[in-house]
């Protein structure tokens, strides 16, 4: 399928489901928006980046480059496990 027809089923498909606010925000703007909401919820929810790289089929390297901007929220319990490590 070319980008162009699969493009406009895509914009089509948001104005069908999304409300209109939604439609005129960023909100799955692009296909692939998507899949940078699944692998940053992934990584947010503590999965492991070697294991969200191989299930997204990355590198570790390329993984973190891209995503580690939006890994949030995670430094109580990153110390919390570097305390239970050195207890």
């Amino acid at each position: 399928m070319r980008y162009a027809t699969f493009a406009s089923v895509w914009s089509r498909t948001r104005r069908a489901v999304l409300s209109p606010v939604q439609c005129e925000s960023p909100l799955a703007k692009r296909p692939y928006d998507l899949r940078h909401a699944c692998l940053s919820t992934w990584l947010n929810a503590g999965v492991a980046p070697p294991q969200v790289a191989e299930w997204a089929g990355n590198s570790v390297e390329m993984l973190l480059s891209t995503y580690a901007k939006c890994i949030d929220g995670q430094e109580d319990l990153a110390c919390k496990r570097i305390e239970a490590a050195l207890e």
